[in-house]
């Protein structure tokens, strides 16, 4: 569940590429991909854009019957300047989310595995859906798992936010933020302050990212560390972190884990998950697309 939005990338002034993204819309391409049965949450304006975007979508394996495209919006824009280290920074060009009286919304299972996160999740206008699919998921007994992927652009909004991102862990299972999150959120980068400080008493499982430095996973039981691989051709690191929180959820769903196998899971485990997530990422990183190859070897046939 979350938004869409056309990426144009440009590298030293110029636009190179034009890629359909969105934080979740990023994951659900490559979880779609990577052959596991899907659905998206989400709309678009009644556009070209829209109309390409759905169809997108399908073309990946994504189901759409909860997608939306609206009549009288503009499909969402976002420029992202790439560095030379594959890094980019990102201006937006959207309307203000909101919800629509004619969403429908998917059934969700035991085991299942919800993905949302990022502003949409808890900005005021989309507050009403969002509660009701985590309601939905709570009462399936599905995995929540919540990539609060909060951007510098809202930093003035913390204050009023926070209480809602604060709900929103309370209600998933599995947390996941980029230091560069906790740096604008709480001026901390050490994944084990954060997890102490802000994350453990609403959130037992928490996973914090480093781009290419480490991976840690905090739990009441201890945290564990591990090295991102080492990615020797980046192109662009433009849905990286999106296309970890892909693999990472199709790693759960292909072991068979179980919301109440989490509280179970030792250092290899873990160390499995992460692995799989990474693969995830590191394909990503080699292109100029937001998600694995459609052809990814990750694939399971």
């Amino acid at each position: 569940m979350g938004e869409t939005v056309l990426d144009i990338l440009f590298r030293g002034g110029q636009p190179q590429a034009a890629v359909h993204g969105g934080s979740s819309f990023n994951s659900i391409i490559s979880v779609g991909r990577a052959g596991v049965p899907c659905t998206f949450v989400g709309y678009s304006g009644a556009d070209i854009v829209g109309e390409q975007t759905i169809r997108f979508l399908q073309e990946n394996g994504v189901d759409t019957a909860h997608f939306q495209v609206r009549t009288g919006e503009k499909s969402a824009l976002s420029l992202a300047f790439i560095a030379d280290n594959g890094d980019a920074n990102y201006l937006f060009y959207k309307e203000p989310p909101h919800v629509s009286d004619t969403w429908t919304l998917p059934q969700m299972s035991h085991g299942d595995v919800l993905l949302y996160g990022s502003y949409y999740a808890a900005c005021a206008g989309m507050r009403p859906l969002v509660s009701q699919v985590l309601q939905r998921a709570s009462d399936a007994k599905a995995i929540t798992y919540y990539d609060i992927n909060f951007r510098r652009s809202h930093q003035d909004e913390l204050d009023s936010l926070l209480p809602v991102i604060q709900q929103n862990l309370r209600l998933s299972t599995i947390v996941r933020g980029s230091a560069d999150d906790f740096d604008v959120m709480f001026s901390s980068r050490d994944a084990r302050v954060i997890y102490n400080r802000y994350i453990a008493e609403h959130c037992k499982f928490f996973i914090c990212t480093s781009g290419a430095d480490r991976i840690t996973i905090c739990t009441p039981t201890g945290c564990h560390d591990f090295l991102a691989p080492t990615i020797d051709d980046i192109v662009s690191t433009v849905g990286a972190g999106d296309s970890f929180n892909a693999g990472f959820a199709c790693a759960l769903i292909w072991r068979g884990i179980m919301p109440e196998d989490i509280p179970h899971l030792g250092h290899d485990d873990w160390q499995r998950l992460v692995a799989t997530a990474c693969k995830f990422a590191g394909e990503t990183c080699r292109s100029t697309e937001n998600y694995i190859s459609a052809d990814s070897s990750l694939r399971i046939k």
